[in-house]
């Protein structure tokens, strides 16, 4: 589940940004408020966390332009303690939930989950191809009636690949979306996730989900 997380203090940004990549989240990080919005019209996020008080535009103003161009992603707002006008407000102007600092990193996790299936419904966080599903709120994998278990990294790679069917994905962009760092051709780290992943998924199974783009990349799907 991809997050932009805006927030201008570094110090809670990076502590929200490396507690939510432990729950199995991908945050993107922004400190401006206009450079957030820029991004969200350029990117598709599942929710976004957004503090109020920025440099640029503030998080209302953020908001408030969203939601006038009907674009309906969910939003937690980042509140002070006790400010109970700045809650009203950012729930007048479309937020759908929010949050009063300072706050426990695993009750933002569990609030963006629940804001992601109730926005998304329960079946449009679970994605299938073939007889494989993934299910993101859980975070659990079958094919079949096989439950596959899979460590985060290989969750995070088998997710960025069943999210675009039949999209080829490069070495590179995979480093990018799943380990976040740019790919270094020196490494074969990518393949030899590939490679795990392949046999949790593919192994003894009469169709081969997970394909070679040779020179190019991997892609997921049916060859049906």
């Amino acid at each position: 589940m991809k997050i932009l997380v805006v927030e201008d203090e570094r110090k809670i940004a990076s502590f929200v940004q490396k507690g939510l990549k432990e729950f199995g989240f991908v945050p993107d990080v922004i400190g401006r408020g206009d450079d957030a919005l820029e991004a969200i019209v350029d990117n598709s996020y599942d929710a976004i966390v957004l503090d109020i008080m920025l440099p640029g535009r503030d998080g209302l103003s953020v908001l408030r332009a969203l939601r006038e161009r009907s674009n309906a992603v969910p939003v937690l707002i980042l509140t002070a303690r006790g400010e109970i006008s700045e809650k009203v407000e950012g729930l007048d102007l479309g937020a759908d939930d929010y949050l009063a600092k300072p706050f426990a990193i695993e009750e933002l996790a569990a609030r963006l989950r629940a804001l992601i299936r109730r926005r998304s419904g329960d079946d449009l966080v679970r994605y299938r191809i073939g007889d494989l599903t993934l299910d993101v709120a859980t975070r659990i994998a079958h094919r079949a009636q096989r439950r596959i278990d899979l460590t985060g990294r290989e969750f995070s790679l088998l997710e960025c690949l069943i999210r675009a069917p039949g999209r080829v994905f490069t070495r590179t962009q995979l480093c990018q979306h799943v380990w976040e760092y740019q790919f270094d051709a020196g490494t074969n780290l990518v393949d030899v996730y590939v490679q795990r992943l392949r046999r949790k998924v593919d192994d003894g199974e009469p169709t081969k989900l997970i394909q070679t783009v040779r020179g190019v990349g991997y892609r997921i799907g049916d060859p049906a």
